[in-house]
């Protein structure tokens, strides 16, 4: 018994009569009358009892009649579900987190694409950057936000933010009331670099900086996150340099200073997923994230 099965049913159990109910329907009353009596057969038992006025309902058509209308309403609920979901206001997001851009961007793109889909499930993932990559092509997130990504063919990898670089330095440091430090400043100053992971990131390109501008690097700690980082800052343990974003990390006795060099630029946040990837949630999403690109990289000034 299909739909059109049920509404025919119901028609005529709620008319008691095939010609009002084949109006009700608009179509012909043998066609109706046809339907039932193959609906009869498919449940092997007699739904009505025609008389000469019309049809009474059957105990077995009675028990059908209390069935039909919640399967109805579960079928227009599925129905109602599904068209949803591929209009990408239901269903899951899985998202790939790592790094500093969790602290300002990231939580502002979320935010602004729960309120406008409020019912689509946002599950986070702290994965790094080989880790997101992999997770996306095994499915397992949808997109992911790092920096340093290195072009990958199967996957788009567009920048969302591009932020300026900063020294995380306790207040009672020498350089701390400075407006600007560089790189000589630093030489041979303990350092505390993230991530320390196998992919090149920004531990990698600020060893770079350091042998360019031919300073004397002074790695104190090696950590995975920007939050260790600047915790170790705060205990005193060295300097970290991170982005701009860090900063909403407020620690007591942190302060972040404009950090200049003329190798090591702007970092970029990007936002990475599955290039051929036809999930209608993800497109929404995406449409968030872009507007907020546009927007960002609008306001962005090259130092």
């Amino acid at each position: 018994m299909d739909l059109k099965d049920m509404r025919q049913f119901l028609a005529v159990a709620e008319e008691r009569n095939f010609t009002r109910a084949a109006e009700r329907l608009h179509m012909a009353q043998p066609p109706l009358s046809r339907q039932i009596k193959a609906l009869e057969e498919e449940m092997g038992a007699p739904l009505f009892l025609r008389t000469s006025v019309g049809v009474d309902l059957t105990e077995a058509g009675q028990t059908l009649l209390n069935e039909v209308p919640n399967l109805l309403r579960m079928a227009k609920s599925a129905t109602e579900r599904t068209r949803r979901a591929a209009q990408g206001l239901t269903g899951q997001l899985d998202v790939g987190l790592f790094g500093s851009g969790v602290l300002d961007v990231i939580p502002r793109v979320l935010a602004r694409f729960h309120q406008e889909r409020p019912e689509v499930r946002i599950v986070l993932h702290n994965l790094t950057k080989s880790e997101q990559l992999q997770a996306l092509r095994e499915r397992r997130i949808s997109v992911g936000f790092n920096r340093l990504v290195p072009p990958e063919p199967d996957l788009v990898i567009e920048t969302v933010l591009r932020e300026p670089m900063v020294v995380a330095m306790h207040e009672s440091h020498p350089l701390a009331r400075r407006k600007v430090v560089g790189v000589a400043d630093l030489d041979g100053l303990p350092l505390i670099l993230y991530p320390n992971v196998p992919m090149h990131g920004l531990a990698q390109e600020v060893a770079e900086a350091f042998r360019q501008e031919g300073a004397r690097l002074a790695v104190e700690q090696e950590v995975e996150d920007v939050v260790t980082a600047v915790a170790l800052v705060a205990g005193g343990f060295g300097l970290a340099v991170t982005t701009r974003s860090a900063s909403s990390l407020r620690l007591p006795g942190v302060v972040f200073v404009p950090f200049r060099s003329r190798h090591l630029k702007d970092l970029e946040l990007s936002c990475l997923y599955r290039r051929e990837d036809p999930s209608p949630v993800l497109r929404m999403f995406l449409g968030v994230v872009h507007e907020h690109a546009r927007s960002a990289l609008k306001g962005f000034r090259p130092a």
